[in-house]
């Protein structure tokens, strides 16, 4: 009877770990909304025979990321209307030196939009469904560490599979989350823009970053 009572001792000693093992595991893997104020996307617009190099700035509609998760991580909402070219900021960001007047911007930013290229009208939004965001035994430069969200991407009606490598830096209750990937335009059914017969136009390749801004 005593061995009897020991091995129950045990037993529920077992238990009681594992279930708190899961349920700290549970607790780490918590869903963040992003900030849709704060939170940006840039990106980096290069250029073919005559023509110069872009960078573009936009919002999101909508965001949320459960890190550490290794199904349904979540979905990023891209609000393609919102995209500028050639803002001070964005220039800035993407690594780009000068500034453009407004109106090179407003001529730009159109070209963009249009039906010859985002086509905003019938593709208002881009998305990136996060299958898994799990942390990889890298570190960023300033030692955050980098996990990588793997899922699909949705751009101008066509879904192509991507991952991302993303420094998270957390500060107070505020996580954010940046990473860069690249996608080429034809990839997505789009068309790179081109002028004067194909002496001005933009390259095939886009380098885009996130930068977002996340909340419990």
């Amino acid at each position: 009877m005593l061995r009897f009572q020991k091995f129950s001792v045990l037993a529920l000693i077992a238990m009681s770990f594992f279930a708190t093992g899961t349920a700290v595991e549970a607790q780490d893997a918590t869903e963040l909304t992003a900030d849709l104020k704060t939170s940006k996307v840039y990106v980096l617009v290069d250029k073919t025979g005559l023509g110069h190099p872009h960078g573009v700035v936009g919002a999101l509609k909508s965001g949320a990321i459960t890190l550490d998760a290794k199904a349904d991580a979540g979905q990023i909402v891209f609000d393609m209307e919102t995209f500028m070219a050639d803002t001070d900021e964005a220039r800035k960001y993407v690594g780009l030196e000068g500034q453009t007047d407004a109106g090179t911007q407003k001529k730009d930013s159109d070209n963009m939009l249009g039906s010859a290229v985002l086509d905003v009208n019938k593709f208002p939004t881009a998305t990136f469904d996060i299958e898994s965001a799990l942390k990889t035994d890298k570190k960023s430069v300033a030692g955050n560490p980098v996990y990588a969200l793997k899922g699909q991407f949705t751009l101008h009606g066509a879904t192509r599979p991507l991952t991302i490598g993303a420094e998270v830096i957390t500060k107070g209750k505020t996580t954010r989350l940046r990473g860069k990937f690249k996608v080429q335009q034809t990839k997505y059914g789009m068309k790179p823009y081109t002028a004067a017969l194909g002496t001005v136009g933009v390259a095939d390749e886009l380098t885009i970053w996130g930068d977002i801004y996340l909340k419990p």
